[in-house]
């Protein structure tokens, strides 16, 4: 056989079987079904646009006058973003404004992520509620021996330890290890038997870092990261000092010098208890947590597990009396790691933090199907005021957002039913 007759059979075995898998390709196109529409996105609520309209406004009159150099605010409702800001600048001093990325600390707005990482690790049997302290670590002791028998890590996440008031909180400042002021906690006598009174804590509110440390095998920062921060895509969340000190968008915390703010340097304290305080993230993160706050994620937190955080366990006057000014209050209660509040007609779950000149807060209202988040770079009037504001707008008009809601409930019902 000539040499050409060879090269003519060896082209006709390359291309036969690229002729063939191109029918074949063409042929799986044609049996394709059409692609699916879209998904339409939910209708915006008018009455609640009006509502943010508004809110942005008074935003704007309130930052300006609390002098505040910088913040961002996010709105939830159910599972859709609808308000999400910066305002300000990042620094005082420079002129980059704040964006829904720029990253703050959220202070002890962290004991809400440690909570909620403890109902996970609970749904997933990893951990129960009522497990005893001392069963997960066998050397940790109270000044009482009875006592530390009690001890649960639902006393833990309610600050119900027996422990006078911020235990070691000074210590915490000073930058001493977790391990060290945990051992130092036997010499403390108690002010109240464990699970009987309220008594905010930082240091021993950190137990539970260790307590899933022992039970996961991995580190708190770990855990963290892996069953909160990444399911919810909370992109620029970090748990550590580092994880701030590597954010090239990041907000400088602010301390007052006679009229003005000036920037200050962002410190390691509090890092070193960072279930009570070591959270760091921007207003992107912190909506994308508050659509999971509201029952929307059920791939990673269940409605009934924050259910549990969200019960009252214990007696607790509210921290930011801006609350009782927004409604007359009926009571005031802690669960796991949330404030909880009651009003006449309505229940609203929040949390307040502050460190290094950052203030935070966060409030669920579970009846509206809303949650609210400021962050800023600087204590005052409008972290303070910033939720009481959002809710005391709403307040006249809940009647007609809900009216609205109810009737593209039933609309969306009838288009679903054939």
């Amino acid at each position: 056989m000539k040499l050409k007759h060879y090269i003519f059979i060896g082209a006709l075995l390359i291309i036969i079987p690229f002729l063939i898998a191109q029918v074949a390709k063409e042929k799986a196109a044609l049996q394709e079904p059409a692609p699916k529409a879209a998904v339409q996105p939910k209708p915006v609520n008018p009455v609640l646009a009006e509502v943010l309209r508004d809110y942005e406004e008074q935003l704007k009159v309130l930052a300006e006058a609390s002098g505040t150099p910088g913040a961002a605010i996010a709105v939830v409702q159910d599972s859709t973003i609808v308000f999400l800001k910066g305002m300000g600048r990042r620094s005082a001093d420079a002129p980059q404004p704040v964006d829904v990325n720029t990253l703050f600390r959220i202070a002890s707005v962290s004991k809400c992520f440690a909570s909620f990482l403890t109902g996970i690790l609970v749904q997933d049997s990893v951990l129960h509620w009522n497990d005893r302290i001392v069963d997960r670590l066998p050397h940790f002791a109270l000044n009482s021996p009875e006592e530390t028998q009690k001890l649960t890590i639902r006393h833990v996440l309610s600050h119900t330890t027996g422990l006078p008031y911020h235990t070691y909180t000074n210590m915490v400042e000073e930058g001493k290890p977790l391990d060290s002021m945990l051992s130092w906690l036997k010499r403390i006598p108690l002010s109240s038997p464990v699970g009987e009174t309220y008594s905010y804590q930082n240091v021993a509110y950190s137990l539970i870092g260790r307590v899933i440390e022992s039970a996961t095998g991995k580190s708190y920062e770990d855990e963290m990261r892996q069953r909160v921060f990444g399911p919810l895509h909370m992109l620029t969340a970090s748990i550590d000092y580092a994880g701030i000190q590597q954010s090239t968008n990041l907000a400088k915390p602010h301390k007052r010098r006679g009229n003005q703010w000036v920037p200050a340097a962002i410190t390691s304290t509090y890092y070193n208890v960072a279930p009570a305080g070591g959270v760091n993230a921007s207003i992107s993160d912190m909506a994308q947590w508050m659509i999971a706050l509201l029952g929307n994620r059920p791939d990673v937190i269940s409605r009934e597990t924050l259910k549990q955080l969200y019960s009252p366990e214990v007696k607790a006057r509210s921290k930011n009396r801006n609350y009782g000014r927004m409604h007359r209050l009926s009571d005031s209660f802690y669960g796991l790691g949330w404030r909880v509040i009651y009003y006449p007609d309505d229940t609203l779950l929040y949390h307040g933090g502050y460190v290094n000149g950052y203030r935070s807060e966060v409030a669920v209202n579970p009846k509206d199907h809303l949650a609210v988040c400021i962050l800023a770079n600087a204590p005052g009037d409008l972290a303070d005021n910033g939720i009481p504001l959002f809710f005391n707008l709403l307040q006249p008009k809940r009647d007609s957002v809900r009216a609205w809601e109810e009737k593209e409930r039933k609309l969306r019902q009838q288009i679903l039913v054939p």
